[in-house]
């Protein structure tokens, strides 16, 4: 059995609706499209929980949200749950990371050798939501509608000198890794934090959208009183009623956004082209945390089920799975799973312990018709939501809100509940026995209350007197850098060069 090497590039709040079969026409993304031309592409591939910490454990451990204990954007991801960092390092993989993973907690690192970067975002526990204060809105770190009112052109933003930084520590570690001073194979987890908001581009790509015909969205706001209990909840979060968002201020956003996937591909070209130059070959892995509802509905940003949010991309590039398109609804939770299968790694400790399943055989030619399991329990949701996407059919359910079921095929926007529908019931009956076989609600309930208590508690004790921050801090040895004295020049100018002898 080989062992591949591996270079898993990862997007953040990039909508899977736009990657229908790779990027859609009109998006100008080359370099995509030319991955996805030999990539198995999963048209419905779903997060585990769309947030990006939750997503993000998830995505790296195979476990959904209730099992990691990851519920949001400040719960400690456990040291001891293994990620496929740990799978492939175990069996002989350098396991490198450059930029974004949000991990929650003292433990930085989770399986890899090395980070390149720190991270965007806070390890600490002061992003907790707090489910004892239903309707409360924490101003300083919520989402508001700031992001699509602010919309616009800029050269560098704080996402934007996070990406270019991510960018280049990839290529120099692929430049490192060419010249064979470790024979181990390697895995690298290259992570943007673009096209997530704020919807702010660079004028190069923003031009590149100028007459574009999507900039408007196919579903317009829908009124609050129309809206499901938890889009309610979302606007409410989201601090609706102090925005007035115009026609013009959606069309500004969805620009700038689009133009940010454009920038994504420049940097995904960069490290594609670097890979190539040094010659060296990897199984490629395209994927998002979560995705973005774009102003559809009324709606931005994440936290909810609807496709917009829920859906990513995902596309494999790997000899061992065949090019094409795949529709088969699976899940983020999927990719620890095969990733390990094909670098011939054994998870089988683990196994009883593990809800992803490798997609290798669905990349073979293969078929398969478990359910896809989500779930949400962080801000802008007062219990835990759960959601089973089930051939066409997706339903959704609360311990405080009425059902929902959806027929995707018949109905992609889902405009329309069938949960109270009379000729539905027998399906509502099937999928709510599925996922109350699944789920304990009142369990789940107990469990993110008395996660979130604790953090509380230590967040406040913490931050009282000195602080300590958890923040990963990338550490670069100058002495061993360049040329320095204990070194012989000869030998290091040899050793550091690749290809030799050209």
């Amino acid at each position: 059995m080989t062992h591949p090497n591996i270079l898993i590039i990862m997007v953040d709040q990039l909508n899977g609706t736009l990657f229908p079969d790779g990027p859609a026409d009109w998006l100008h993304a080359p370099n995509l499209k030319a991955l996805a031309a030999r990539s198995t592409r999963f048209a419905n591939a779903y997060t585990a929980s769309p947030l990006c910490a939750p997503g993000r454990a998830s995505f790296m451990s195979g476990l959904l949200p209730s099992r990691t204990g990851v519920y949001d954007n400040a719960a400690e991801f456990t040291s001891s749950i293994p990620t496929y960092a740990h799978h492939l390092r175990r069996a002989g993989y350098q396991t490198c990371l450059s930029g974004k993973m949000h991990f929650v907690g003292p433990d930085q690192m989770h399986g890899f050798e090395e980070r390149l970067t720190t991270d965007i975002y806070p390890a600490d526990f002061g992003w907790t939501p707090d489910y004892r204060k239903p309707g409360e809105r924490i101003d300083w770190w919520y989402h508001n509608m700031g992001s699509v009112t602010g919309a616009g052109v800029a050269e560098i933003t704080n996402q934007m000198e996070y990406d270019d930084e991510v960018c280049y520590n990839a290529t120099r570690k692929l430049y490192d890794l060419s010249r064979g001073h470790d024979a181990r194979p390697w895995c690298l987890t290259v992570s943007f934090t673009h096209p997530h908001d704020p919807y702010v581009a660079r004028k190069k790509y923003w031009d590149l959208y100028k007459d574009c015909a999507h900039l408007m969205p196919q579903v317009g706001p829908i009124p609050y009183a129309d809206q499901d209990a938890h889009s309610r909840r979302i606007l409410d979060a989201n601090d609706r009623d102090n925005f007035n968002i115009t026609d013009d201020d959606i069309r500004r956003a969805r620009r700038a956004y689009f133009a940010n996937i454009s920038y994504l591909d420049d940097k995904i070209g960069e490290i594609l082209q670097t890979l190539q130059d040094t010659r060296q070959e990897a199984t490629i892995v395209f994927v998002s945390d979560h995705g973005d509802m774009l102003g559809e509905r009324g709606l931005w940003f994440k936290m909810s089920f609807f496709e917009g949010s829920a859906r990513v991309p995902l596309m494999i590039a790997s000899p061992d799975m065949t090019p094409g398109l795949n529709t088969t609804p699976v899940s983020t939770i999927d990719v620890t799973p095969t990733l390990c299968a094909l670098a011939g790694v054994d998870m089988s400790e683990v196994a009883p312990w593990t809800t992803g399943e490798s997609l290798l055989p669905l990349g073979q030619g293969g078929t398969r018709d478990a359910p896809v399991a989500l779930e949400y329990a962080a801000e802008g949701s007062e219990a835990p939501l759960v959601c089973l996407r089930y051939g066409k059919w997706k339903y959704t359910r609360c311990a405080l809100d009425p059902d929902q079921l959806f027929d995707l095929e018949a109905d992609p926007h889902e405009l329309v509940n069938l949960a109270d529908v009379p000729a539905h019931q027998g399906t509502l009956a099937q999928l709510r026995a599925k996922s109350e076989t699944r789920w304990d609600l009142a369990t789940f309930d107990a469990a993110v209350r008395q996660s979130q208590a604790c953090r509380w508690v230590v967040y406040e004790a913490l931050r009282n007197g000195n602080y300590y921050p958890w923040d990963y801090q990338p550490l670069q040895k100058a002495s061993e850098r360049y040329m320095r004295n204990h070194m012989d020049l000869n030998v290091l100018e040899e050793s550091q060069r690749f290809p030799r002898g050209e």
